[in-house]
């Protein structure tokens, strides 16, 4: 018998381990008890001792599991009553705190005077950064939410009256940032490039300076009503046929920014949208009008396709929508 009593004295020892001190002697000896109820109950049933100790140990399971039962010790690190809060409050945090660490980073070393690479290597770090950080705090405060007991910001009983309500494709919260964050990130790069350029040696940007302060201001102010677009869109949880024909003006605003700048191609006595002395400090002289004239044609197309298709996506939604 020493040898099944040691076996049970283990599995005792291993299950007390991660208990409270104060509770570790009365559970253990509650525990010790019951397994040898069990045993011997085993054994009356005509099992062998041996066989009836692995057998009633086998059902108790993991030690560590059965004490944080004895205990009520979470065995996750968060659980289904505050996962869904922190999924929700993470993924909007991650939409944007990374975005504005990088507008921050970026416009303080462009005030520094710092390299263009280092100013996206910083840009690149801190995004890094702000998402480990992000992503360690937020699921930290929960996992001490799951510890303490505490009431999430969903807390509560669920009812009929929180169903959201229906958004249509292309309406929802993930589909507005996404067009902001873009129209963002093209406006920052519009302004990199005639404050700053892209090409490191060559302080001459790549669009023509000619074009600000009115067609660059022009953009951005159509570029800001589209921001103010898609949030609409996600409040009313779908494309109205309103929306769609506002979102076709704007398309076709941006049509005649294109249209006139990108004139150029067929009448040179038009402001040419790309920079000459870019290309010509490039790639020299002789080559520098050709490549300036191709690459216009295809950034200018390029630019016409995509906003024509977003009008017309949005007037496509908008009828799905009403057929619905």
């Amino acid at each position: 018998m020493t040898d099944k009593a040691t076996l049970t004295d283990r599995y005792v020892d291993a299950a007390m381990r991660t208990v409270p001190e104060k509770q570790r002697a009365d559970l253990g000896v509650e525990l010790h008890g019951s397994i040898a109820d069990q045993i011997d109950a085993r054994i009356d049933a005509g099992e062998t001792p041996d066989a009836a100790e692995i057998a009633v140990l086998t059902e108790l399971g993991d030690p560590d599991k059965l004490a944080a039962g004895y205990t009520g010790r979470v065995l996750h690190l968060i659980g289904p009553r505050y996962y869904l809060d922190w999924w929700r409050l993470l993924k909007l945090l991650l939409w944007i705190v990374p975005v504005c660490v990088a507008f921050g980073i970026g416009l303080g070393q462009a005030l520094a005077g710092a390299a263009p690479g280092t100013i996206i290597g910083q840009m690149v770090l801190g995004v890094m950064q702000a998402i480990l950080q992000v992503s360690f705090w937020t699921t930290l405060v929960f996992v001490i939410l799951e510890r303490t007991g505490h009431e999430t910001m969903d807390a509560g009983p669920w009812t009929p009256d929180r169903l959201p309500e229906p958004k249509q494709s292309g309406a929802a919260l993930g589909d507005a940032i996404a067009v902001i964050v873009c129209l963002l990130i093209t406006a920052g790069a519009i302004v990199w490039d005639l404050t700053i350029g892209f090409v490191p040696g060559h302080p001459v940007s790549i669009l023509n300076p000619q074009l600000w302060p009115w067609a660059v201001l022009s953009l951005f102010v159509v570029m800001a009503l589209r921001c103010a677009l898609a949030v609409a869109v996600w409040v009313r949880g779908r494309w109205t046929r309103m929306l769609a024909t506002l979102n076709t003006v704007l398309a076709l605003i941006v049509w005649g920014i294109l249209a006139y700048t990108g004139g150029w191609v067929f009448n040179p006595a038009l402001v040419p949208p790309l920079n000459p002395a870019f290309f010509e400090a490039v790639i020299g002289a002789q080559d520098a009008a050709t490549v300036q004239r191709v690459l216009t044609v295809l950034i200018w197309a390029g630019a016409a396709v995509i906003v024509a298709w977003d009008a017309v996506d949005s007037v496509l939604k908008a009828r799905r929508s009403r057929v619905a």
